[in-house]
Order: structure tokens, then sequence, then C-alpha cells
């Protein structure tokens, strides 16, 4: 007998989760959060609304696991051995993201509904926590090998090197291409070498 709550590999509570997860994250792409609703990610997933409701209690909950859960298996730290390399693989991942049709349109709700919203909000905060420890891994690691100076503040640097790339998106509402991620990538890396980003004497 299957236990409420549990996710057993390949069993019937495993694959509505990932139903819910997934429904819970086009719903966020194609309406407004205050529009979304448990009953409305229920049935794009195919489920009763009891199911989310005995699972995840509220619709803050299910998109808070679904932004987690997206945010996990869309990161892939480089590791190439080189900083340079590195920067730019992870700004082209970004550059990815944007211009893909359902990350752009996420990225959007998020931002727009983070404004209007404290729930969305504090969602954004973690999911942006995430991607943030991946940059800091990467940081750690050129700092290690002499390529970045010591005290380099990631968060610093990620700021720099994702702020063009989301301003088209959002702002100038121009195609986020390869060719901006790279030199984004190759803009924040040089202030990173000089020492702009260090938060140490």
């Amino acid at each position: 007998m299957e236990v409420a709550g549990t996710t057993r590999p390949g069993g019937r509570t495993a694959k509505n989760t990932a139903a819910v997860l997934a429904a819970a994250i086009e719903e966020l792409s194609e309406h407004d959060y205050a529009d979304i609703s448990v009953e409305s990610i229920a049935a794009r997933a195919g489920v009763h609304k009891t199911t989310v409701y005995r699972r995840w209690g509220n619709k803050v909950e299910v998109i808070r696991q679904a932004m987690a859960s997206a945010a996990v298996a869309h990161i892939q730290v480089p590791d190439t051995g080189n900083v340079d390399s590195d920067l730019l693989l992870l700004a082209r991942a970004v550059q990815a993201l944007l211009s893909a049709p359902q990350g752009a349109a996420i990225t959007r709700a998020l931002i727009v509904g983070g404004l209007a919203s404290a729930e969305l909000g504090e969602i954004m905060r973690q999911f942006w926590a995430v991607r943030l420890e991946a940059v800091s891994v990467i940081v750690d690691r050129a700092v290690s090998r002499g390529e970045l100076p010591p005290g380099t503040d990631a968060a610093a640097l990620m700021r720099i090197m994702s702020a063009p790339l989301f301003y088209q998106l959002l702002v100038t509402q121009v195609p986020v291409t390869e060719e901006d991620a790279n030199i984004s990538s190759a803009a924040a890396l040089a202030a990173a070498k000089a020492g702009v980003f260090t938060t140490t004497g």
C-alpha cells in the first residue's frame, strides 16, 4: 500500500508529482501568478485537486517546489579547469534559458509577479539563491587556481554577467543571442580579474 506523500520510483505518486510540478511551470509561463490556482494546476496535470492539496497544501508550495526543481535541473556547473571557459559556458546557459519561449515567459512572470506578490518574491529569491550556489563554486575554484583575486564576490560577478542579458529580455525586448552572452561573460570576467568584485582589502 502506497503512503500518501511518498515518492516511490516509477509509482503513481512519483508520476503525479512530476506531472503537477511540470503543470505548475507551464501555468507560470502562460498566466499571471494571481490567476494560477491549485485547481488550474491540477487540471493541467490531469490529477484531482485533492491530490495537490494533500501533497502540497496550497499553490505557493507547489510553485515553490516546482521552481526549486527547475533550478536544480537546469544548472550544470561547468568545470573546464579554466574560469574563462567556465563563465562563458554559464553565460551561454543563461542566454539559452532567456531565449527559450518558456524560459523567457517564466522569467517575466517571476519578476513581474514578484513585485506584486510577497509570496512569489520569496520563491524568486530562493530560486536565484540556488543558482548563485553554482556560481560560487566556479568562483571558489578560480580563486584557488589563482585566476581571480581572493575575496571575489560571486554574487556581484553573477549580477554583472547576467544583467545585460536580462535587460535585453525585459527592457529592450531584443532577442538575447549567444554573442550577447559572450560579451557579458568577457566584460564581467575582465572586471573580476581587475579586482572590481573583491570584498577584502
